[in-house]
């Protein structure tokens, strides 16, 4: 895709990239999304890219964050994907790759030799996207949970 920028999120961006967070997970409360914008945002360990197409508007986003040790990794500190999202009419054009480019380049900046990821066991277009940039499967995972009533 020509003319599209890759850079970190601005104050300025944060409608939009709520939208776009709302659009990924859309399961979480308003407020919730908003609040991890705030996290982000002030962060040291944390960081988020944009993609932005020649119009101004944004079309795709990724968080990404340092943790000390990821499940499937042998070093440390890890860079991590934490969300990414590319809006469905710019799907298969390069996006996602330069967004996840643009957040491995800042894992590498910040001391990380490993990047690391997660996706939902249905989500397939996400294992693909994951597996056409070379990152390969590690485990697979099922949380469970029990209430317990009356406490």
């Amino acid at each position: 895709m020509s003319n599209l920028i890759i850079r970190a999120v601005r104050p300025s961006d944060h409608a939009a990239w709520f939208q776009m967070r709302k659009a990924l997970w859309d399961d979480c409360s308003d407020a919730q999304l908003a609040q991890e914008i705030e996290d982000i945002c002030a962060s040291m360990s944390d960081e988020a890219f944009v993609a932005e197409q020649s119009g101004g508007d944004l079309c795709g986003f990724v968080e990404v964050a340092i943790r000390s040790r990821a499940d499937g990794c042998d070093s440390g500190p890890v860079g991590y994907i934490e969300g990414w999202y590319v809006n469905e009419d710019v799907r298969r054009l390069g996006v996602g790759r330069k967004l996840i480019e643009a957040a491995e380049a800042w894992a590498r900046s910040n001391g990380c030799r490993q990047m690391a990821s997660d996706a939902e066991l249905w989500n397939d277009v996400s294992h693909e996207a994951h597996q056409a940039l070379g990152y390969e499967e590690t485990a697979r995972l099922v949380h469970f949970r029990k209430d317990l009533y009356p406490l």
